[in-house]
């Protein structure tokens, strides 16, 4: 195939004109600032976390409780310098765009500060353990199809999406700025299960087959509480202040008490809902105010009609359900 260099030499001023665009839409590129997290390491660290918090499922086989140990111990010394350096990194990045002079100069510690933190997260794989194990177990109670905890370790996008939720609220809870994010949104992107980083999950949670649940910033969901498919738990509106920007931070999504279950494609919505305890919410139910404990809330069952169009039967002859 030939090439017609005439046309290539038109590549030069493509690039000038693309390079224009980078001073027009400031907004979306990132150039002569402080390191962002990189991407790559973040994903890292979670592959990493997960090997800790379910050994011998992943990427090391031949594990036994003779070396596990030395495996373990590894992945941590390795944890410390990752998180170190990305957390530091969202540190400086957000003293950035929280600075009024965006080329004020960097004066604080990020390597010590993203180093205490680190410490402080590594501090919590244990209770981390601790709580998917319940998660685990949730999932193969919960799922008469399920054979084997491996098989909910191995196979359910839910586990997949709690594991990394998880993670992601632990560093939440300790202001890591961004990192919390793209870890829920790279699992959102795995699993078609959406949860943000800031909501509150207690034990034994069991999100069957998942794709498209959204569980939002607020939410507070209590212990033993399961949720299917196509499920969100979701803001009303938005406050605004005086001037009619967003009021950050306040409550906007539901609360759930313990024993809640949520069937299929259900929507509820809103700060003030909340959800009794041993509550049952029907599939495709739309919830914006509380419900007592103990309560079941259907829609009205539609009337079906059946239409036979064997040959052996009169066409006419329909009947509803």
């Amino acid at each position: 195939m030939a090439t017609d260099f005439s046309l290539k030499e038109q590549l030069p001023n493509l690039t000038e004109q693309i390079v224009e665009t980078y001073t027009q839409c400031a907004t979306t590129h990132y150039l002569g600032h402080t390191p962002l997290p990189r991407y790559t390491e973040v994903i890292s660290i979670v592959e990493d976390l997960t090997d800790i918090i379910f050994p011998g499922y992943r990427r090391r086989e031949g594990l036994h409780i003779g070396n596990v140990t030395y495996h373990v111990g590894q992945l941590i010394d390795g944890l410390h310098d990752k998180l170190t350096q990305q957390i530091a990194r969202a540190l400086m990045h957000d003293h950035r765009v929280r600075s009024e002079n965006k080329c004020a100069e960097l004066v604080a510690d990020y390597d010590s500060q993203g180093q205490a933190i680190a410490i402080k997260f590594l501090d919590t794989i244990p209770r981390l353990r601790e709580m998917l194990s319940t998660d685990v177990e949730a999932a193969f109670v919960g799922d008469p199809a399920c054979k084997s905890h491996e098989e909910v370790i191995f196979c359910y996008p839910g586990l997949h999406a709690i594991t990394s939720h998880r993670i992601a609220h632990e560093l939440y809870r300790l202001e890591v700025p961004i990192i919390p994010r793209m870890i829920s949104e790279h699992s959102h992107k795995e699993t078609g299960i959406d949860i943000h980083p800031g909501a509150s999950i207690g034990n034994h949670f069991f999100i069957d087959h998942g794709t498209g649940v959204v569980i939002g910033e607020t939410c507070e969901i209590g212990s033993h509480c399961k949720i299917y498919q196509g499920v969100t738990l979701g803001a009303i509106s938005f406050p605004r202040d005086s001037n009619g920007q967003i009021i950050r931070g306040a409550k906007r999504h539901p609360t759930l008490q313990d024993n809640v279950v949520i069937y299929a494609n259900a929507t509820v919505l809103g700060g003030k809902t909340v959800l009794g305890h041993d509550s049952v919410v029907g599939s495709s139910v739309w919830l914006t105010r509380s419900i007592d404990p103990f309560s079941t809330i259907l829609n009205e069952t539609p009337n079906l009609r059946v239409k036979k169009d064997s040959p052996d039967l009169n066409p006419e002859h329909n009947y509803q359900i």
